[in-house]
């Protein structure tokens, strides 16, 4: 893990782009099948991924993770995908920005960016970028051990779900409520951004569909500050008021990864509303990891322009702490 010094200064300083041909130079890959959601995926190593086509820059620039779809799956076997971890682990008081142009959607299929800290669930989780099957909006959500309490709907434009403990198994999760969000809407807009900010008062989230981008962000490059000030509410709030930062999160590494079925996106309650008639049984992994990959999933993919990581340190810097394991996570 890469560890941040701690900050004080207000204005936001860059501490790393992760974008172009260095995209994948910070990430570890998973290189094992999922056993944390238990989708019928394995998250191949970064060897296979670029032999596969399923982890590569393209000649636009753009990074691209995304779901085998050219195999021919038989039963019993898992399809491959991709699951990538950053190196470096981020503190409090850092801002994490990701624009993107595709989101990884279909029936079966679920995407997400999130952060853990190193001993998950004691060091807390935060998904920024999440869905399943045919959502047409992204789900934003905090996982904590017990006592981290979500304070509800105050001081954010989304919708809060049903639980304020956020050790519950779904988390203190927040239903985004502006258009184009997640699914084909998503990159039919142009994509978007979201930044994340992660301090002491608390975890913000701000999504924004392509149209809408700040000019601090859509002005920024790789080397300049970030102005905050112009961005209004956030879309998610979560308060250190009744839940301490410093208690229930460590530093976090980032999170990219697409997993097929599950236990949220494969669940009769969540795949049979949209996705129950996508073939002859009605059940997630035989309608749909069994058999062609396309046109299946040639919807699975993420199309990314760059991440970017911020710090209110006036003079940014990281340095190694230790290293840990990718496998050792158990999120979203």
């Amino acid at each position: 893990i890469f560890a941040l010094f701690a900050s004080t200064s207000s204005a936001y300083d860059v501490i790393r782009e992760y974008s172009g041909n260095t995209f994948f130079d910070r990430w570890d890959f998973y290189g094992a099948p999922d056993n944390t959601t238990f989708g019928n995926v394995t998250w191949v190593s970064e060897t296979n991924a670029t032999s596969l086509g399923l982890a590569y820059v393209d000649i636009q620039g753009d990074v691209i993770l995304k779901v085998d779809n050219t195999t021919n799956v038989t039963y019993g076997q898992e399809r491959n995908s991709v699951r990538i971890t950053t190196q470096d682990a981020y503190e409090l008081g850092s801002l994490w920005l990701i624009d993107v142009n595709h989101i990884p959607y279909g029936c079966s299929v679920w995407p997400a960016f999130w952060s853990f800290g190193p001993q998950w669930p004691y060091d807390g989780e935060i998904d920024i970028i999440e869905g399943i099957n045919l959502m047409t909006y992204n789900q934003m959500a905090v996982h904590t051990t017990p006592g981290c309490i979500y304070s509800g709907s105050v001081g954010q434009l989304g919708i809060s779900g049903s639980t304020t403990d956020c050790s519950q198994p779904s988390g203190c999760t927040v239903m985004e409520t502006s258009p184009n969000s997640f699914e084909s809407g998503f990159a039919a807009a142009g994509g978007g951004v979201w930044a994340t900010k992660f301090d002491d008062t608390g975890i913000s989230i701000w999504f924004w569909s392509r149209p809408d981008i700040p000019q601090s962000i859509s002005q920024a490059t790789s080397t300049s500050s970030l102005d905050l000030s112009g961005w209004g509410t956030p879309h998610a709030n979560y308060s250190s008021a009744t839940c301490n930062m410093t208690e229930f999160f460590t530093p976090q590494n980032l999170v990219l990864d697409i997993t097929l079925c599950g236990d949220w996106a494969g669940l009769s309650a969540d795949y049979d509303p949209t996705c129950g008639s996508s073939g002859p049984t009605g059940i997630c992994y035989n309608d749909c990891v069994v058999g062609p990959g396309s046109p299946r999933y040639d919807t699975a993919y993420w199309n990314i322009s760059y991440i970017r990581t911020y710090t209110t340190r006036s003079s940014p810097s990281a340095t190694a702490t230790s290293t840990s394991s990718s496998s050792t996570a158990t999120g979203t």
